[in-house]
């Protein structure tokens, strides 16, 4: 699953994307058409002859209304939960995206490491540690928000930077993760003033402190984070 929400300034790209435009999801469309994998693209301005073209067996789109207080990049675990919430049990296994740069390269769910790991959170991950300039800057509005957020970045500071624009697991795995980063989206980011959006600030937290010892991440997961390693087929997901 993934969202493409528009009409919104997108702070990771400097802009505000096209309400309209498929390629910002074409190739991401393309290779679960490819692998012949279940996907869907919750989107609050495509036309619905957009969908009407694009709509095939194995990719659909739902439209969703969007709530501008939340940056879009924290908006979609809200949608998430929401739609796990309904559907959960139609669902075994599944992974959200980024949908822009990450595109699926082989099917995780057939996977020996996947299939020999129910328990497990599967993410992405940075050729960086989680005490990053970046990151620490990033932080700065949960900081104040989480009682023990300082804790957990001074016990973590050495851990590799997990990166939520891939996230997988089993139904069961998946809607406990979802449901903690909904809800402190929903209780501690809804008034965040800063540059950054604060997904990867939660993501990371509660991945270290809810489900730490039952993550893996890095290859085969996902590609080196932008690196851009076109011709790599040997990793689930290639992340830029």
């Amino acid at each position: 699953m993934a969202c493409h929400i528009t009409g919104n300034y997108d702070v990771n790209r400097n802009t505000t994307l096209p309400d309209d435009d498929f390629s910002l999801v074409q190739d991401w469309v393309n290779a679960l058409i490819d692998l012949q994998l279940q996907g869907i693209v919750f989107h609050n301005n495509f036309s619905e002859s957009t969908c009407a073209a694009h709509q095939n067996a194995f990719v659909s789109f739902v439209r969703v209304d969007y709530d501008p207080q939340f940056n879009p990049n924290v908006f979609r675990y809200l949608v998430y939960r929401d739609f796990l919430r309904a559907h959960a049990q139609e669902i075994e296994s599944l992974f959200v995206t980024d949908v822009s740069d990450v595109v699926a390269l082989n099917n995780p769910f057939v996977q020996p490491l996947f299939l020999a790991h129910p328990e497990a959170l599967f993410c992405g991950d940075e050729p960086k540690r989680l005490h990053d300039p970046w990151m620490r800057e990033h932080a700065t509005h949960l900081r104040g928000k989480i009682a023990d957020y300082a804790v957990y970045e001074a016990e973590f500071a050495e851990s590799t930077l997990l990166n939520c624009g891939i996230i997988g697991g089993n139904i069961a795995v998946m809607q406990e993760l979802v449901e903690n980063l909904a809800f402190i989206h929903e209780t501690h980011n809804r008034d965040n003033q800063t540059a950054y959006t604060g997904d990867m600030g939660a993501f990371n937290y509660v991945a270290r402190t809810a489900f730490q010892g039952r993550l893996l991440h890095g290859a085969p997961v996902n590609t080196v984070f932008k690196s851009y390693e076109q011709n790599r087929r040997d990793c689930w997901f290639r992340h830029k």
